[in-house]
């Protein structure tokens, strides 16, 4: 049991790590937000070992963005830029580990030797992911960069987002599916 603990955490720093580093490889936007690879590791742990590793994994890929100084911040008083940067780094990151919630349907697929199946899961999960983190995303944007707004900062907001969140989205979905569908060992924390 204990061997199971420490295996899993070692499993969250390494895939924690992985994204931290894949985040830098990157197309970078002028207020923020990119798109890169970062998801791919948080996604990966969350079909490997569930949902709860998956967030874990993404709050430390945002913990080690926010530690090393990675982030992009909206010129406000202290208070609201803890906000924003928990919002925008924890849990922007942390929601992208509900991706586990379609491991069963995935493993389900792969048992059953269904390729089809298993990418639907698999983008079926990786869609769950990015659309919670845009949605932290657009709310951030609507409380904390306004000011870059020209009209509605709520339309600005959603727009702006989906620029790079669509991108981030069919790249994760693509990497996950031929990742996943060529390697299902990878996935399965039993081998």
């Amino acid at each position: 049991m204990r061997n199971q603990r420490v295996l899993l955490m070692m499993e969250i720093a390494i895939f924690g790590a992985l994204g931290f580093v894949l985040d830098f490889v990157a197309f970078k936007m002028p207020q923020g937000g990119s798109v890169s690879l970062v998801m791919i590791p948080i996604i990966l742990i969350a079909f490997r070992r569930g949902v709860a590793a998956g967030v874990l994994t993404g709050l430390f890929v945002g913990l080690l963005q926010i530690v090393t100084g990675v982030i992009s911040v909206t010129p406000l008083s202290f208070g609201f830029v803890v906000l924003q940067v928990i919002l925008d780094y924890l849990v922007a990151y942390g929601v992208v580990g509900f991706a586990g919630m379609m491991r069963g349907s995935y493993l389900n697929s792969e048992k059953a030797g269904k390729t089809g199946k298993m990418i639907t899961a698999i983008v079926a999960g990786v869609l769950i992911g990015s659309f919670l983190r845009y949605v932290v995303h657009v709310i951030t944007g609507v409380l904390f960069f306004g000011m870059f707004a020209e009209g509605n900062v709520l339309i600005y907001s959603i727009i702006y987002n989906a620029t790079y969140m669509i991108p981030v989205f069919l790249l994760a979905a693509v990497v996950c599916s031929i990742l996943f569908a060529a390697a299902p060992k990878l996935v399965n924390s039993e081998a």
